[in-house]
This record gives C-alpha cells, sequence and structure tokens, in this order.
C-alpha cells in the first residue's frame, strides 16, 4: 500500500494571545480544490460570531475574535488523510505588559554593561535571568537565523516531538512514534541541534536516544532523553525521519530555566534557541567582524581541497557527521569532460538480429582525421563483409550479414582517444515449419511423430503431457534429426503412450495427439445359418483379417471339442468347423471366439427332419421344410453380396415338377425331372446364363442366387406337381445389407477443447435397424482420421473433447447397424475449438453529459486463441431487464460514446467480448449512473520537471505541455512576469486537456516567471513555471601579476560582467612561455578569482590567460594578463618553518552506541556501535558483565572504527546486556544495550 502524503504545504503553529485579541492560524494545501475542516478539541468548527473561516485556493485560515480564557485549548486542521495539531495559549492582559517592559530594560541593562566593561563581558558568564527564561510568546527570526524547516512530504509521523522546558539539572523526554504499517523498510530516525549537530555521536552520560517497537500496531517509538540540562542544552532541534524514498522531519525548541543558552562563538544563530539573546550581547567588534567575513560555501570548499584537509575542514566549519560529509561530497554530481575529438560517441551498446546489417555511426571534429575500428582488441581489415565509409565528419563501419562471431567489443581509435560500444547479435527464433499430426496407432505398432523446423541443427524440447521426455536405458523414445526434420520414436507402443505431445522451440511450439488402441479384428467373411439334414456334412466357416489369430468355437456356450465327427481347422485366415453325419442332437447356435477380442460370430444350425413314409406308386408330392418353427411359411435373411441357397426336400412318385415364383404371378423358373431348364419370364435358358442356379438331388431341389441384393428381397413360392397331386410352400426371403452414410455433421457449438456435432440419421438402415453411430476426427492440414469412440454411440448429437484450441479440424460419421458399418459420411465444415473469452475488466465512467456518457474498459485478461471481434455495448433502465443495444454490430475499440440518452434517467450499462466462440460472460457498472452533466473545476497538473526553475541554453527549443482538467472547456491566459505573451515570439496551442506553450529558438530575454490561468465562469486556477535561458559568460576582466617570488607568480583578476544568467562555476586559468606561446592549463575548475601558478621555469618569461566556466562552458574569449613574469635565476636558500609537534591522542569515544534489539531465535543476529580514538583502542565484548572474548558462540568484527559483534543461532539463553567497552592509554568508554530472544514460533 502507498504510504499517506502530507496534503498541507504550510502548516500553522502554536501561538500565544492576550485575552480579547484577535488570532489568526494560517496554513496552505497542496492542492487548491481540498476540503479542510477546522476542530477545537476534535469538535468541528463553523463560520460564526466568534470563528470566521476563509478558503482562497490552497490559502486557508480560522480568525479567532476576542479570545478569552477558554479559548486557550488545543486545535486541529484536516486535508485529505492529513491532520495537524496546535495550540492556543491565552495570557492575561497585564502579565503580557508587564513581561514586555522587563524584557525591555534587562535588554537595556546588558547592553549598557557590554559597553561599560568589555573585558569582563568576554570572561564572566552572563547571570542566570529567570525572567526572560520563562517566556513563552514567540520572538521572530531574522530570516537568515529561522530554524531549519523541510517540507512535510509523506507525513510519516503519528506523533511528533513537542517544544518543552525543563530546569537547569533536571531531566525531559522528547517521543516520536512513525507508524511502519505502509513501510517496507524499517524507517531510520536522526536527530538534530541547530543545522548541523548530529546528535547521535553526542549520545553519552547527558544524552539518550533509544527505540522501541510495537508488534501489534507495528508502531515505532523513538525516544531522545536529556539527562542534567544544562544552560547550554537549551536552543532549537530537529527530528527527521525516513525510509526509502519517503522522508518527514519535525522542528521543536527546548528551554533551559536557570541559566542563559550558552553560544559557541563560531555562530550565534547556529544552535540558539528562539529566546536565546546572547547573540545580541556580543561585543560590536565580534559582530562587525561576522558582518565582514564574505559567505562562503563549504561544499565548493570540500570540492576544490585535497582530501587530506577533509577534516581540518570540517573542524574549522563545525561539521561533525564525517561519515555523512563524505557521502554527500560523493554524490555530488561532476561534469564530464567533453572531448577535443568526438562530436558524437558510439552508445554504450547496440543490437541486431543474427543475419541482418549493423551500421556503426561516429562523428569526428576534424573531417580530416583518419580512424580505426577494432574488434576486441584486434585491428578491423576491410572486406566484404566489413565496409568502412567517410562521409563529412562522419565515419560509418558496417558490417553485412552479421553472425553469432560478431558478437564483440568495437572500439573507434582516433589518436590517443577512443570510444567503445557492445555489440550483441541476437538469434532469430526458431519457429515450426511442418506442425505435427494426430496418430491413432494399434497396440505394439512402432510410432513415429515428425516435425519440421525453420534451422537445421536448431534445439528442440520433447514433452509429453508437459513432462519432458528423455532417452531412457530403455530406449523406449528414440530421437532423430535429419536437417530441418525432427523425429520423436516410440518402439511398440502401448495404452500408456496415449497423450498429448509437444514439440518446443525458442520461436514457438506444435502439439499434437497419439491414441493407442487394441489391434481391431477385421471379418472378411462371417459364418452363415445352415440348414442340414440327417447324415449331411454341415460347414461352419470364417474369414478374419488376422493370419495368427486363434479363436474357439463353442455350441450353446459350451466349448466344441474335436471327436470323430467334428472336426477344427485352421488355415491362414479361413477359420472351420466340420460336423460329418449330422445327428439332430447338433443342432443349436454355434459361435467363433477370436482370442484377444471382445467380439464373437454366431450363426445357427437347423436340423431337417425328413420322414419317409410309404407310398404307392402313385404318391402325390410333398414339400419337406422343417425350419423357423416348422411351418411351411419361413423366412431366410440373407446378406446383400452373400449367396442365397434354398435347399428343399421334396418326394412324390413320379418325380414332381417344381415351379419356382416370386410374388404373387412372377414365375422365376420351372424345374423338371428331365435335364434341367431354367425359364424365366417365358424364355428357356441354361443354368449358368445368370445369377440362378438349379441343384437337383434325389429328393432335394436346390435353388441358388449368386450375389444376392436388394431386387431380390420378397416372399418365393415353390410348387410341386405330378399326376397324384401337388404341394405349394412360402418362403420369404430378406436381404440386409450395412446402412447407408449419414448426412454431413453440422458443428452446433465449439468450446475451449470441444464440440458439440450433429447429424441426420442414413436414409436407409440397410434392413437392420441403426444400432449406434461411429465418429472420427482429423486436423484440417493432415490426411489422417482418428476414430472417437470404438462403441457405436446411439444418439445423433455428440460432444467431442481433447482438442487442441486454435487448431482447424474436420469431423465425419459412420453409421453401424447388426450387419456392419456404412461408408464415412462426407467431412463437416472445418471449424476452429476455441472458448468465449473471459469479461471486459475495469469498466467505468469517462465522461457524462445531458445526453452521452462515454465509457471506457480493459480488453479481458483471457483471450484464447481466436482473435476477438469486437465489443457489444447494451444499456437499460434502472429496474428493467430489457437490454438495448447501444449501437448496430461490435465496436473494436475499449471506449465507446452513448448519445441520445434520456435527460435526469438512472442507466444500467455492460459490455460483452466476442469472439468465434460467441459472447462472453457481461461486465457492467456497480451501480446505475443518473444523465446528467457533472461540474469540473479547473484543475492544472504541473509536471514533476516543471515545479522547479526549467533550465534551457539559449537558441535551444522550449515546448512545455501542462495538462488540466475542466468542464466545460476552461478558458485559458499565459502571461509572463503579469503581462501578456508576444505571439511573434511565443505560441501556444490550446486543447481540451492540455495547453502547450512553444518557444523555437529561446533567447535571454525569455527568462522569467510564466504564469498560466484556467477559468471557467467564476473559479479560476493558476500555476507558475519559472524559465532560466543561460548563455556563455563573458570574459573575466583586469588579471593582474600581483607578486613573482621564486618559482611561484600570484595573480588576481575580476569576474565577468556578464555571468550568462547563472552562476560562474569557476575559471580556467592558463599560462604560456613567451618563447613557445604554447598554452598549458594550470587550473581547470578553480572557484575564487586569485590564484599562485606554482612550479615555473627559472629563467622563462610567462605570460597568463583566464577563461570563465558556467554550466554551459568557457567562455568565448579569454583575459590576458597585461604583463608578463621573468623567474629569476638567481638562488636562495628555503629555511623551512619549524613546527610544534602536535599530540594527536584522544581518548576513545564512541560515536554510535548500541540499540537495543528484538530477535528470533535461531537467527544469527548482529550488535553494532562505532568507536574512534587515538592511538586505536583495545575492544573487549560483555555479555551481563562477563568477558565473552574467547567464546566460539560470538565473532568480533572491527572495520573503520564500527564495531560488530555477531551472535551465532541465538536461543534464549543468549538474551542480556551487552557491553562494548574501548581503552586505550588516554581513558576508555562504554556503551550497552539490551538483546531480547523471542521463540522461532510463538
Amino acid at each position: 500500500l502507498p504510504s499517506p502524503v502530507s496534503a498541507f504545504a504550510k502548516k500553522p503553529k502554536t501561538q500565544v494571545a492576550e485575552e480579547g485579541a484577535t488570532v489568526v492560524f494560517e496554513t496552505e494545501t497542496e492542492k487548491p480544490d481540498a476540503k479542510v475542516r477546522w476542530q477545537c478539541n476534535t469538535k468541528d468548527l463553523v463560520s460564526d460570531d466568534k470563528y470566521v473561516i476563509k478558503a482562497d485556493g490552497n490559502k486557508h485560515s480560522l480568525t479567532i475574535q476576542a479570545v478569552t480564557k477558554e479559548d486557550g485549548t488545543a486545535y486541529a486542521v484536516i486535508a485529505g488523510g492529513s491532520k495537524v495539531k496546535f495550540d492556543l495559549k491565552v495570557k492575561e492582559k497585564e502579565v503580557m505588559e508587564e513581561v514586555k517592559l522587563e524584557l525591555k530594560e534587562k535588554v537595556k541593562e546588558e547592553v549598557k554593561e557590554k559597553k561599560e566593561t568589555p573585558a569582563a563581558a568576554d570572561t564572566t558568564p552572563a547571570a542566570p535571568q529567570p525572567a526572560l527564561s520563562c517566556l513563552t510568546f514567540p520572538v521572530p527570526f531574522p530570516e537568515s537565523q529561522a530554524p531549519d524547516m523541510k517540507t512535510d512530504l509523506t507525513g510519516l509521523f503519528t506523533e511528533k516531538p513537542q517544544s518543552g522546558e525543563v530546569t537547569v539539572g533536571e531531566n525531559i523526554n522528547f517521543v516520536a512514534k512513525v507508524n511502519a504499517a505502509s513501510l517496507l523498510k524499517k524507517p531510520t530516525i536522526k536527530w538534530f541541534k541547530g543545522k548541523w549537530m548530529d546528535l547521535a555521536s553526542k549520545s553519552g552520560k547527558n544524552l539518550q536516544l533509544k527505540e522501541l517497537y510495537d508488534r501489534n500496531s507495528k508502531v515505532y517509538t523513538f525516544e531522545m532523553q536529556i539527562i542534567a540540562a544544562k544552560p547550554s542544552f537549551a536552543g532549537a532541534y530537529r527530528c527527521e525521519v525516513s525510509s526509502r524514498d519517503k522522508f518527514d522531519s519535525c522542528n521543536f525548541d527546548l528551554t533551559v530555566h536557570g541559566g542563559c543558552p550558552h553560544t559557541q562563538s563560531m555562530d550565534g544563530s547556529e544552535e540558539a534557541g528562539e529566546l536565546d539573546f546572547s547573540a545580541l550581547l556580543k561585543k560590536s567588534a565580534s559582530k562587525s567582524q561576522v558582518k565582514n567575513e564574505p559567505d562562503e560555501d563549504v561544499w565548493e570548499i570540500l570540492q576544490k581541497a585535497p582530501a587530506s584537509e577533509y577534516e581540518k575542514i570540517a573542524f574549522q566549519y563545525g561539521i561533525t557527521d564525517l561519515r555523512g560529509m563524505l557521502k554527500r561530497l560523493k554524490k555530488m554530481k561532476k561534469e564530464e569532460k567533453k572531448s577535443e575529438v568526438f562530436l558524437k560517441k558510439l552508445d554504450p551498446a547496440y543490437q541486431v538480429e543474427k543475419g541482418h546489417k549493423m551500421k556503426l555511426c561516429i562523428d569526428v571534429a576534424n573531417e580530416d582525421v583518419d580512424v580505426k575500428w577494432l574488434k576486441n582488441g584486434q585491428e578491423i581489415q576491410s572486406t566484404g563483409r566489413y565496409i568502412f565509409e567517410s562521409v563529412g565528419n562522419k565515419r560509418y563501419l558496417t558490417i553485412n550479414h552479421c553472425s553469432l562471431s560478431d558478437d564483440a567489443t568495437y572500439t573507434c581509435v582516433v589518436g590517443d582517444e577512443k570510444c567503445t560500444t557492445e555489440l550483441f547479435v541476437k538469434e532469430p527464433p526458431v519457429t515450426i515449419t511442418s506442425h505435427l499430426e494426430d496418430q491413432m496407432v494399434m497396440k505394439g505398432e512402432r510410432v513415429e511423430l515428425e516435425c519440421e523446423v525453420s534451422e537445421e541443427g536448431a534445439t528442440v524440447k520433447w514433452e509429453k503431457d508437459g513432462v519432458e521426455l528423455t532417452r531412457d536405458e530403455s530406449f523406449k523414445y528414440r530421437f532423430k534429426k535429419d536437417g530441418r526434420k525432427h523425429v520423436l520414436i516410440i518402439n511398440e507402443a502401448t495404452k500408456e503412450d496415449c497423450g498429448h505431445y509437444t514439440v518446443k522451440t525458442n520461436g514457438g511450439e506444435s502439439m499434437s495427439e497419439l491414441m493407442v488402441s487394441e489391434k481391431e479384428l477385421e471379418v472378411y467373411q462371417n459364418i452363415a445359418d445352415l440348414t442340414v439334414k440327417a447324415k449331411d456334412e454341415a460347414v461352419f466357416k470364417c474369414e478374419v483379417s488376422d493370419e495368427t489369430v486363434k479363436g474357439i468355437w463353442y455350441k450353446n456356450g459350451v466349448e466344441v471339442k474335436a471327436d470323430a465327427r467334428t472336426n477344427i481347422t485352421h488355415i491362414g485366415r479361413i477359420h472351420k468347423l466340420t460336423i460329418d453325419d449330422v445327428k439332430p442332437e447338433d443342432q443349436g447356435d454355434y459361435t467363433f471366439v477370436p482370442e484377444g477380442y471382445a467380439f464373437n460370430l454366431s450363426a445357427k444350425l437347423n436340423f431337417l427332419e425328413v420322414k419317409i413314409d410309404y407310398v404307392p406308386r402313385q404318391d402325390p408330392p410333398k414339400i419337406h421344410l422343417d425350419c423357423m418353427g416348422h411351418t411351411a411359411d419361413s423366412t431366410i435373411m440373407v446378406v446383400a453380396g452373400n449367396k442365397l441357397r434354398l435347399d428343399v426336400p421334396i418326394t412324390g412318385d413320379p418325380a414332381p415338377t417344381v415351379v419356382w415364383t416370386k410374388g404373387e404371378k412372377v414365375k422365376l423358373l420351372v424345374f423338371l425331372p428331365e435335364p434341367n431348364l431354367v425359364i424365366k419370364d417365358g424364355d428357356v435358358m441354361t443354368e449358368g446364363d445368370g445369377r440362378l442356379h438349379v441343384e437337383s438331388t434325389k429328393g432335394h431341389c436346390i435353388f441358388t442366387i449368386e450375389g444376392a441384393d436388394k431386387q431380390d428381397e420378397g416372399l418365393y413360392s415353390v410348387i410341386v406337381r405330378n399326376p397324384a397331386g401337388e404341394d405349394k410352400a412360402d418362403i420369404n426371403v430378406k436381404v440386409v445389407d450395412a446402412p447407408d452414410p449419414p448426412s454431413a455433421p453440422r458443428i452446433l457449438s465449439v468450446g475451449e477443447d470441444s464440440c458439440v456435432v450433429q447429424w441426420d440419421p442414413p436414409k436407409s438402415d440397410g434392413g437392420n435397424p441403426i444400432i449406434g453411430y461411429v465418429l472420427e476426427r482429423k486436423k484440417k492440414k493432415s490426411y489422417r482420421w482418428m476414430r472417437l469412440n470404438f462403441d457405436p454411440y446411439t444418439d445423433t448429437t455428440y460432444e467431442a473433447k481433447r482438442m487442441i484450441e486454435g487448431v482447424e479440424y474436420e469431423m465425419r460419421v459412420y453409421a453401424v447397424n447388426a450387419i456392419g458399418m456404412s461408408c464415412h459420411s462426407a467431412a463437416s465444415q472445418p471449424f476452429i475449438p476455441v472458448a468465449p473469452t473471459s469479461e471486459p475488466i475495469g469498466l467505468c465512467v469517462d465522461d457524462i453529459s445531458d445526453t452521452t456518457i462515454s465509457l471506457k474498459w480493459r480488453t479481458p485478461e483471457h483471450l484464447g486463441s481466436s482473435e476477438l471481434d469486437g465489443y457489444g455495448v447494451e444499456y437499460c433502465k434502472e429496474g428493467s431487464d430489457e437490454w438495448v443495444p447501444a449501437f448496430e454490430g461490435l465496436t473494436e475499440r475499449t471506449s465507446v460514446i452513448i448519445r441520445d440518452l434520456p435527460t435526469g434517467e438512472k442507466m444500467q450499462f455492460r459490455v460483452r467480448a466476442y469472439n468465434m466462440a460467441g459472447p462472453s460472460a457481461p461486465t457492467s457498472l456497480a451501480q446505475a449512473v443518473t444523465i446528467r452533466e457533472i461540474m469540473q473545476k479547473p484543475k492544472i497538473w504541473i509536471p514533476r520537471n516543471l515545479r522547479q526553475t526549467l533550465i534551457k541554453k539559449v537558441e535551444e527549443t522550449i515546448n512545455l505541455v501542462i495538462p488540466f482538467q475542466g468542464k466545460p472547456r476552461p478558458v485559458i491566459t499565459w502571461s509572463k512576469d503579469g503581462e501578456y505573451l508576444n505571439p511573434k515570439q511565443v505560441s501556444v496551442r490550446n486543447s481540451d486537456t492540455d495547453t502547450i506553450l512553444f518557444i523555437r529558438k529561446s533567447e535571454r530575454k525569455d527568462s522569467g516567471k510564466y504564469e498560466v490561468k484556467l477559468q471557467i465562469e467564476n473559479v479560476e486556477d493558476t500555476a507558475s513555471i519559472s524559465i532560466q535561458i543561460v548563455d556563455l559568460p563573458g570574459s573575466p576582466e583586469k588579471l593582474k601579476i600581483m607578486d613573482v617570488w621564486g618559482f611561484n607568480v600570484a595573480l588576481e583578476w575580476k569576474p565577468p560582467k556578464d555571468n550568462g544568467n547563472c552562476e560562474i562555476t569557476g575559471y580556467m586559468v592558463q599560462k604560456a612561455d613567451k618563447k613557445t606561446m604554447e598554452w598549458y592549463t594550470v587550473y581547470e575548475l578553480y572557484r575564487r578569482t586569485n590564484c599562485v601558478v606554482a612550479d615555473l621555469i627559472m629563467g622563462n618569461e610567462y605570460i597568463f590567460r583566464i577563461y570563465a566556466v558556467n554550466m554551459v562552458g568557457l567562455s568565448l574569449e579569454p583575459c590576458f594578463s597585461a604583463d608578463s613574469a621573468y623567474i629569476q635565476k638567481t638562488g636562495f636558500e628555503y629555511k623551512p618553518p619549524t613546527y610544534k609537534e602536535h599530540d594527536f591522542s584522544e581518548a576513545p569515544k564512541f560515536t554510535h552506541p548500541l540499540v537495543s534489539r528484538s530477535v528470533i531465535a535461531g537467527y544469527n543476529a548482529t550488535l553494532s556501535c562505532s568507536v574512534r580514538g587515538i592511538p586505536k583502542p583495545k575492544v573487549t565484548w560483555y555479555k551481563n558483565k562477563m568477558d565473552i572474548s574467547n567464546e566460539a558462540k560470538y565473532r568480533m568484527f572491527s572495520k573503520q572504527g564500527v564495531l560488530t559483534l555477531e551472535i551465532r543461532k541465538p536461543c534464549s539463553f543468549d538474551g542480556g546486556v551487552y557491553m562494548c567497552k574501548a581503552v586505550n592509554a588516554s581513558g576508555e568508554d562504554v556503551v550497552e544495550c539490551k538483546l531480547e530472544i523471542r521463540r522461532k514460533y510463538p
């Protein structure tokens, strides 16, 4: 969660007032339109005769009329999530006047005493002034002495330290609290006295800094305790807290009664409090001395000084935090030295794709200069791949057909200077050009999944159901590479190999499905029903596709065993069961079951019982049919294409004539006892001329039709006649066949990995009922069809699953009856499995008027593999469920304006995303919206980079884009320093959301404060932007040679009259020997206006020149010295001065104390502090006053004065008081802290 940001730019302060006076509290907010509430004792205040509340833009005030004693209480101001507390203190009028008179008299007396006895004033401390110490009303500060304030940016404090009063010798505590619930890092706190003095280094017997943390409320409590206060402790204090990029600070004062605050001689205002009048009592001589001292920037001095003098300068200017000083110096930006050879250097790095062309370019200052190009330090020779070009001051290196060997460091060398860059060659992604195809194989077969990629030798990864495949010991998976082809080989596929196989490259992937099924056994010839008579032979015969398949014969469910009459044979694909000398007990259902397959072939053996009775010579004919329930009427079923054989036993004497007819009157053929004739439609034909055949034996007439078809179906009648009479029997023949193919399937709907398909039943069921359907699918670009179901599916609507989203498929259907399977249907229209997208997100109202509304939303999180067709927007009135489309069709944009809406009506809106699969779930507004325009106050949003002065060089382009808000469109006015802009110099362009200030070529006169004002009716908002146009400075003036001694020359000059509208950052000092007139730089960026040029050569005469330097660059012309300096050859004896050796010894002093900690058991803990002392002190660590230096559990480190104690995996027994003691010859110092060990799992 983001940490709260303070809404106040200026906060009200505690005030002291007389009874009956009028008090005004003022505050400023960051935003002009912020709502401000004033409170008294947590109760909101409203404007009346007593309280007057005013607001002017971002300025707010609370005026309290006729202050009374009851008004002296706590007040607060609230804006947004920020709250600032302050107090009003009310004094009686008489007391205030007496205090003021007493103060004036006391000041006059002290000034008079100072004038009379100046020497005594320097040595004798001022007597305590209790009257002065008890004053609590604020004394105004001069601007230069105002306490250091920082803007409250984040409001990290939940409780700030308050100003306090203490009597000499007593203790006082200052408490600050920080809520760390929204902080990612522990906050860091610093306590300061005055501006610079960091109190962390002053911790000791008079100052203690403590820190506590409440885990329940997540609040840090920081405490500063002042022990035995002294008069010198009085003054202004500051508390700063920071956490990463968040910062907050608070100022407070300490007043010490019973003595006058002691001030240091270096600056009376540096650490003085509000009531510190000691600065007024200094000697007039010291005042004048302070006034005459020039203001010096200590950071400029440190920048120019060598590192060896840092400590001396810090001591001179009162800087105690040396480590902080060094960090600040390190962070200060240094201007990069400009190259004299290169106008434009190479970028740090370039990137190019493999096989593409790369062009490196530089700009040189001299057009005639030669350059060298190096690759990894080796010079590049011009070849067909490396081409050097020189066009004006530009130099090019072109690399054609970049390969991986060109990934290197390239350097351009011009003379002694060079610039370097890195070239990274990026390999193009390997794509899959030929995708994997779905396969369906039989168990035990070899499987090869093949794909083709865009590059030879590319590395691919194979996965099965998301798990990477590797070459194992069983060699089940083999990987083969052949150029761009990659093959995955599976030996002897099993059921476990079913699944989705994926091949992946760095540029794509392809997926296919492998289905392994048991071997399907095809039946080439089925066994047929037999009707035989006694002592005949019955032969059941079938033919299957696999020669190796064995089978078992069953009769009425009991396995048939071979014996004398029963013979079982298996020759190739043909299986036979032969029964000799058929008997009545052989009648029954015979079944052949192939081993390993879940189906069987069945047929029926019908026994024909022939009864022969003795008849006389004239025996009437008789047809003996004993099948289908032993009735004369019988139905025989035959499969289309098979042979129809009707074996009719007949008797009669003399031999009867047999007539076969189909239907009622159609005579098919006649069988005579004479040589066989076939009579059909009155014509005599031989038996071999057609499909009809007759076989005659004694007592039998066999009627055969070869290759029966549908037209042979019907009622057949057989009539036998002889002189003794006639007999007739009807035989119903039904020809059955596989059904016709169904109609082409239709795709009703698609899902993410499925589809719903529907088809119509076949026109003909082949004479047998349809028992189900078999479906197949294939990828559009594949040629292999995969079966989806092995058992017939009875319905005509099927949901196919386990498809790959985004791949195009086709479907087809087979119809199945008891005879077999039909031909496949026509393929369906190609379709792509795809799921509807998820609902759009982030639907909100962007704008609204009396008749229109502007909506916007973001694309759905899940789009799937199908392209998004667009969005549909609907609306309805609140309380109604009748949704009306906002427009016809779909829109591809994620924002829409709906017009012609009823004004004042509450409307609800929703949006749905559409793709090939249809609409997504709708997303609606959280609540209904009233169609009415909302007035929006004007507000200017100043970009962050324009909140401080914008600095531009002369002739640079200025393009300021200032966004704003406001409805209706506000009137925009620009001005500069209170005057309207000149349209010839400045261009202004306005839009509905921003205003642009454009200056094509800036000039010095364009510097100033620009103000932009927005106005809507009587409401307005203003903002200002400061622009500073800078230029090169003028040349310095009056360069003089002040003195010449030894090998040294003293120079002095005056700053230039024109500083280029910015600060002079330094001067460049150069010297030249009059003999050679070659100029050499002595100082490159010198800050002062006087210098000493040393190390000159004896006997030479020198002249000097000075350039002024600012942020733009060097002045165009230098300032030359009027005279020359001659270095005399006469020798001299140098007597070095004698210095008293300084005693650098110093007693140990802990600059940073140990901090009490609470750690978790089992995790290493460290305690750190810092110490200084000369000579280096000996450090000893104690736990509960016991020396732990030689214990293995602890490790002690010391680096640059920072002492660290590491406790390895502490337990509950390691808690206690830890002490660090530092001892050297000059003294000793001790610091201690408390360590608490918490259990790992509470």
